[in-house]
């Protein structure tokens, strides 16, 4: 489990931190308010009750700002994982935490609808494993109302990364495994 945890982080440095492709990630990697819960099952009713567990963490901790499931041994296939992305909103909206959390799914196939598979932007939710992103949903608002830039994100996202091209992408998340 370490290991995963510690190539994650790895990933959110090199990726997210460094690439700054959420300007808000390091004050949170700085304040060290991320927590990490790794899932090395691979069947659906673990996932969600691996998710449930940690949105739980969450709610009953206020230090934590944001938290990652992280899936190595579930849904390789990126299709799958896409379609189960559904799954786990459900559980949100059964949990009534719809309006407190947002889920954001990453993937090591992650490929965004009308790109190609080795599209540079597609590395914006590539990660080194399955994983769901659980974030909150006040943090999110605040962070939006703060910055006057936020909803020029995604297409800088997509400037930086075609700007590095996918070879130094595939470089950089090869790097992440050490």
């Amino acid at each position: 489990m370490k290991a995963q945890i510690d190539i994650t982080q790895q990933w959110i440095q090199t990726f997210v931190v460094e690439l700054n492709l959420c300007p808000f990630a390091k004050r949170e990697v700085m304040r060290s308010t991320i927590d990490f819960c790794v899932y090395e099952g691979c069947d659906q009713e673990g996932i969600l009750h691996a998710l449930t567990d940690a949105i739980m963490v969450l709610d009953n901790n206020e230090n934590i700002e944001t938290s990652f499931l992280i899936l190595p041994s579930a849904l390789p296939d990126f299709r799958d994982f896409n379609d189960f992305q559904d799954v786990i909103q459900r559980l949100l909206e059964l949990l009534d935490r719809v309006g407190i959390y947002q889920l954001v799914g990453f993937h090591p196939y992650y490929q965004f609808a009308g790109t190609a598979v080795d599209d540079a932007e597609n590395y914006t939710n590539r990660s080194p494993y399955p994983m769901v992103h659980i974030l909150r949903e006040s943090s999110v608002d605040r962070a939006v109302e703060s910055s006057a830039e936020a909803a020029l994100i995604a297409d800088q996202n997509i400037t930086t990364l075609n700007q590095l091209g996918a070879a130094e992408l595939q470089a950089r998340w090869r790097a992440c495994f050490g």
